[in-house]
């Protein structure tokens, strides 16, 4: 990322807010020695006196820099109200009337914060806050609030309220920011009305692919992509699509703040994640057709069984993976579906859906061609067909930028909170938004790596450490 020097009054402007910010979170003042000390080192020039002996601040008072952390959660609350399965489960499904109030809900917050709020064709929602030098690239920062059934209340939710309560805090602080703040809800991170991923960002990214495969996507329900937008308000003709692609001069940086949704950070008693990259997952479906036959009848050398077949290729997925020579190659057999499905039938069919991930691509694809070969010669060896083996998805996993690691680990350390340089083993919304604009993730503690299940829960403590490194970061990123 190119930077651009600020002038002296923004420089001490975001001094004064980190050594508020620190104040705060350190829960201890610092004397005018190591104040100026700190100023001077991050501005570049002495610190003046304001005339009395002390600093000159562009803000007295750290009382307006406290995270609201009552507020965030009451909000936090109030938007898994808008759920279509009972407390303490949240469903939210992507243009579903529960999802509709959700957007409502977050666009009166950002109205309340005086952004400047826009939709795109697909209800990615945005709230800016403009900076003295608008033309620039602006930091970006968001997530999304869909939520899969019977899941938690805290999974992307989090990343758009904190956002929002970080841009709050720097209000609050008289901070001006040189380059336009804004806030990104993204349309639909999770897959589950059409299957489709992270739809907002990749749409974003400019996914020409998914522009036209929308034209035909359908839910379970039969009902179309386009219909289904309409009834939540985004009407629109497929040609549409197209403008929700976003320029990439557009963004200067984007950080994502989320819950682990893993165990690491709480484990070893840690405040934040630090991410350096994301793991994509590759998507596999395979489907297998034997003779199938009666239970009893049919004798065990005559048989072709499929879901024998499904299992073994099962087995082979976790071979292959630990093989891998590495840690971060996982592997997951999620759906297994056997036809007819009753327990005195051989299984004439079987379906098969495969999850692989990893942060080097080359490493990951190598474990499917095995998984390939290895569904060949399953087929071979038992007799049945290898009626389908489609890679449905193979995103590229994603690297934060280097700029951003720094701003980052620059904020937390500020901040006197613990940090661990990590990756991120589920992929986000940054993952797509890495193709536009420099990209990092902070990551905060979660209850037992509890994620996608009621039990989700970060505390009010490890959200405010959060909210905190996002706003030094984002506050850091918009002078440059």
């Amino acid at each position: 990322m190119a930077k651009s020097a600020a002038g002296p009054g923004r420089l001490l402007a975001l001094a004064a807010v980190l050594l508020l910010l620190a104040g705060a979170g350190a829960g201890a003042g610092h004397d005018d020695a190591a104040a100026r000390r700190t100023m001077e080192e991050f501005a570049g020039f002495p610190a003046s006196d304001d005339g009395d002996g002390g600093l000159s601040y562009s803000y007295s008072s750290s009382s307006s820099l406290y995270v609201d952390s009552d507020g965030l959660q009451r909000q936090i609350d109030e938007l898994a109200s808008f759920s279509d399965s009972p407390a303490p489960s949240v469903t939210r499904v992507l243009y579903s009337d529960q999802d509709v109030q959700a957007r409502r809900y977050i666009k009166g917050i950002m109205k309340q914060l005086g952004l400047a709020i826009q939709e795109d064709a697909v209800g990615n929602i945005f709230g800016r806050w403009e900076g003295s030098e608008a033309g620039l690239g602006a930091v970006a920062t968001g997530s999304h609030v869909d939520a899969i059934p019977f899941s938690g209340k805290y999974d992307g939710v989090v990343g758009v309220l904190g956002a929002l309560e970080a841009i709050s805090m720097l209000k609050r602080s008289g901070f001006q920011p040189k380059r336009s703040l804004e806030v990104i809800m993204f349309t639909s991170e999770e897959p589950t009305r059409f299957g489709i991923s992270c739809l907002g960002s990749r749409l974003m990214a400019g996914s020409e692919e998914l522009a036209q495969a929308l034209k035909e996507t359908f839910d379970n329900q039969n009902v179309s992509f386009f219909d289904a937008a309409d009834s939540a308000g985004y009407k629109m003709h497929p040609e549409d699509l197209h403008n929700v692609f976003s320029k990439k001069d557009k963004y200067f940086a984007f950080i994502e703040l989320h819950i682990e949704q893993g165990p690491i950070l709480e484990k070893e008693g840690i405040q934040i994640g630090v991410v350096t990259a994301i793991a994509a997952p590759a998507s596999i479906k395979v489907e297998f057709e034997g003779n199938g036959g009666h239970a009893g009848a049919v004798l065990m050398p005559a048989r072709n069984d499929a879901g024998l077949a499904a299992a073994e290729l099962a087995l082979a997925v976790e071979k292959h993976v630990l093989e891998s020579g590495s840690i971060d190659t996982v592997g997951t057999v999620g759906i297994l579906q056997l036809h007819p499905g009753a327990i005195n039938s051989i299984p004439s069919k079987s379906h098969v859906e495969i999850d692989v991930r990893d942060i080097d691509e080359k490493r990951r694809n190598n474990v499917i061609e095995k998984v390939r070969q290895s569904a060949i010669e399953i087929s071979k060896n038992r007799g049945v067909v290898l009626s389908e083996f489609k890679v449905i998805n193979q995103d590229p996993p994603a690297l934060s930028d280097k700029s951003v690691i720094r701003a980052m680990e620059f904020a937390a350390k500020q901040l006197n909170l613990e940090y661990k340089l990590m990756i991120s083993r589920a992929y986000h919304d940054s993952l797509f938004m890495a193709r536009i604009s420099p990209m990092g993730m902070i990551f905060i503690p979660c209850y037992k790596g509890y994620s996608h299940k009621p039990e989700e829960y970060a505390s009010p403590e490890d959200m405010a450490n959060g909210v905190k490194v996002l706003a030094l970061t984002m506050a850091r990123l918009s002078l440059q």
